[in-house]
């Protein structure tokens, strides 16, 4: 197969490559790095099924050639990504959306678009199945990535249901492991960099909120299922084994042994970074076992101890 893969040069995208190319297919990256980085692509660079093309997708998406497949996975995806670049983080979801489906119409290829549990906000259901149309706050600061994610789901479908096009949904829940960037601002990344250079592991109120961790092969198993599947309505793709931060925090710093001297202390971060910030996280994926036949497989002791691993050869 041949597959276009946008936004290939960020955290996921890049594992997505990594797997695609170790299965013999030939992969198109696109990226045009306002958070993903060409070290994440350092391993494949220099193979034969690899082509990458450096461009902004909200601006312009041509690909010479057939193509059997278009994963759509270019976004920030992180708080600092979205929050620092939110006029992008719209563009992406929206144009950048327009004009993958465009190439995959054009090319009568298969189309995956990555969406997100952001599309559930605040949930008021939990946990979250994918009948539920959200609590999201449609002008708050986080709704420039919540919302382009939601419009991107519904042009998805209406290609589907206007030319026809092979389209998939899958909604990621909370992905970690190695590439994940130093400065996301995520939990994970936030912990591990932490842990790694003793320093206190800054839990962001009580730890009272809960995350669900998949890691990211597991991840990329469910994409993968899911593109070459029939099933066309949106599929939850996350790990279902629910924890508050707090025990996330305990699980890194333990996973961290032995050396890890951190303490773990409270912080109260400022109301902008955490406005609709998800109190619980944790999805239904009666879909996807059903469905795909798929479930997570990696425990998050071992994921952490890959991810820990990681970010000790960048973390000075």
């Amino acid at each position: 197969m041949r597959i276009l893969i946008t936004g290939g040069a960020g955290f996921i995208g890049s594992h997505l490559c990594e797997r695609l190319i170790g299965e013999g297919h030939d992969v198109v990256a696109m990226d045009n790095f306002i958070t993903g980085s060409p070290a994440n692509l350092a391993h494949v660079k220099g193979s034969s099924h690899f082509t990458f093309i450096k461009a902004d997708i909200s601006e312009w998406c041509e690909v010479e050639g057939p193509l059997d497949a278009v994963m759509n996975l270019a976004s920030p995806a992180s708080p600092v990504g979205y929050l620092d670049n939110p006029i992008a983080t719209m563009r992406a979801g929206s144009h950048g959306t327009y004009n993958a489906l465009e190439v995959a119409r054009v090319k009568h290829a298969r189309f995956l678009q990555a969406s997100t549990s952001e599309v559930y906000g605040d949930p008021l259901e939990h946990p979250q199945t994918e009948t539920y149309w959200g609590n999201v706050n449609c002008i708050g600061v986080r709704s420039v990535y919540d919302e382009a994610k939601r419009y991107a789901e519904a042009i998805t479908m209406a290609y589907r249901r206007t030319y026809g096009v092979q389209t998939r949904i899958i909604r990621i829940f909370n992905t970690y492991g190695p590439r994940m960037a130093l400065n996301d601002g995520r939990v994970v990344p936030n912990f591990v960099a932490q842990a790694v250079r003793n320093e206190p592991i800054t839990v962001y109120g009580d730890g009272s909120a809960t995350r669900a961790f998949c890691y990211v092969s597991d991840l990329v198993d469910g994409m993968l299922r899911l593109l070459w599947s029939d099933e066309v309505m949106p599929v939850n793709v996350g790990n279902p084994n629910e924890m508050t931060v707090l025990e996330f925090a305990q699980a890194v710093h333990a996973a961290g042994q032995p050396g890890c001297k951190s303490d773990i202390v409270f912080f109260q971060p400022k109301a902008d970074r955490v406005a609709d910030d998800p109190q619980r996280r944790k999805p239904d994926i009666t879909r996807a076992r059903t469905i795909l036949g798929w479930e997570p497989k990696v425990a998050l002791d071992e994921g952490l101890r890959r991810t820990i691993d990681y970010f000790r050869t960048i973390v000075h």
